[in-house]
């Protein structure tokens, strides 16, 4: 059994698994159409691979300024690069 959920819980679960998707009720929630605004990384996590980089000492030192998660910093900045070289090229 999952963490915190109950025997009746889990069996409610179970029936909705297996119920096809055509006899889902979607009446209520309004369909998506844009996802532009959708936030990465907030409700899934993208897998991490640890990797050895190189960097300038000015800009490893600059990514360490402040706050802890530099590492982190360095994945927002790059991802930031990536989505706008997507949004360019589609």
């Amino acid at each position: 059994m999952k963490k915190g959920l109950t025997k009746e819980q889990m069996a409610e679960i179970k029936v909705l698994q297996e119920m096809p998707d055509e006899e889902i009720d979607y009446s209520d929630i309004p369909p998506v159409t844009d996802w532009s605004n959708a936030e990465v990384g907030r409700f899934y996590r993208p897998v991490k691979e640890t990797v050895t980089i190189r960097l300038d000492a000015d800009v490893l030192a600059w990514l360490k300024q402040g706050e802890k998660g530099y590492q982190t910093r360095l994945n927002k900045i790059l991802r930031a690069v990536m989505e706008q070289q997507r949004k360019t090229a589609a």
